[in-house]
């Protein structure tokens, strides 16, 4: 094995952080609302209950991918998510490494389809 094969498909682009299903659609529906969602729109998109969606806002939060903002609309407490320009430029590296997974996948795909059985 060559030095320039070894670790081909490691993918070490595939972020944990964003690669699990609830995160990935939720700053997928972040990335398409750059103003931000307020976190009842942001639920309803993704399909979350308030605490799951809460617990994966802080992961992203934690990991600077997100901004969280608190305030009072009509006095009612009204919490708003986007995408920080830090956790846009994260998600696009993924997204990057994702292409290149369904590229390699395709590319095997095309190998079986015309190699002799």
């Amino acid at each position: 094995m060559s030095k320039t094969t070894e670790g081909r498909y490691a993918y070490e682009g595939l972020d944990r952080v964003i690669h699990e299903k609830a995160r990935l659609g939720i700053l997928t529906c972040l990335v398409s609302h750059p103003k931000g969602l307020a976190f009842s729109d942001l639920r309803r998109l993704c399909k979350l209950t308030d605490g799951n969606l809460s617990r994966h806002l802080q992961v992203l939060e934690e990991a600077e991918m997100v901004a969280i903002e608190k305030s009072f609309v009509d006095n009612r407490p009204h919490t708003s998510c986007r995408l920080t320009p830090a956790g846009r430029k994260r998600y696009a590296g993924y997204l990057n490494v994702l292409e290149q997974v369904v590229r390699d996948a395709e590319e095997a795909a095309v190998l079986l389809r015309t190699s002799p059985a």
